[in-house]
């Protein structure tokens, strides 16, 4: 069980690791350009909503880092991404799909896909690790308790 925590663990990393490199890329990319050709209103917002996703990038690329300690963060985060991608999937369904349309799909199909692996990894991982607290405790309790099946236990592996 300890080796599903590991890859498990591995996996919510990578796919925190690459969560962060696309919104550091993109919303470094979008603050800079701005939404050009358009209002002052529009421009603003996009910005702003550049800088939440280069933020988004930043707290990604921190969990992915120290992912052993985070617990409910890496479900916020996949949430984050997932609803993005919904917004992503609600703007293709009211205005179209923009060109290049294999970019834009090439965007959408991980930020539908991924939260959710990132996810399930990330259960896995915490599973594994009550499992093992959860044994440990057990055999504490019943060697503490003294019963005879557990004391059998502990002297044939110390032997």
């Amino acid at each position: 069980m300890n080796n599903a925590r590991s890859v498990s663990q591995h996996i919510v990393r990578i796919g925190l690791l690459l969560f962060a490199a696309i919104a550091i890329f993109g919303g470094s990319l979008q603050m800079y350009l701005g939404q050009p050709d358009t209002s002052s209103r529009l421009d603003n917002v996009h910005r702003f909503m550049a800088g939440i996703y280069l933020g988004t990038g930043l707290i990604c690329l921190w969990a992915g880092l120290t992912v052993r300690t985070k617990g409910a963060l890496v479900y916020l985060l996949a949430l984050g991404v997932l609803l993005a991608g919904i917004g992503r999937l609600v703007s293709i369904a009211t205005v179209g799909v923009p060109e290049p349309a294999t970019v834009w799909l090439g965007y959408l199909v991980p930020e539908l896909v991924l939260p959710f692996v990132i996810a399930g990894a990330s259960f896995i991982a915490a599973a594994a690790i009550a499992f093992h607290v959860g044994a440990l405790r057990l055999l504490v309790l019943a060697w503490r308790e003294g019963r005879p099946a557990m004391r059998l236990f502990f002297r044939r592996s110390r032997a």
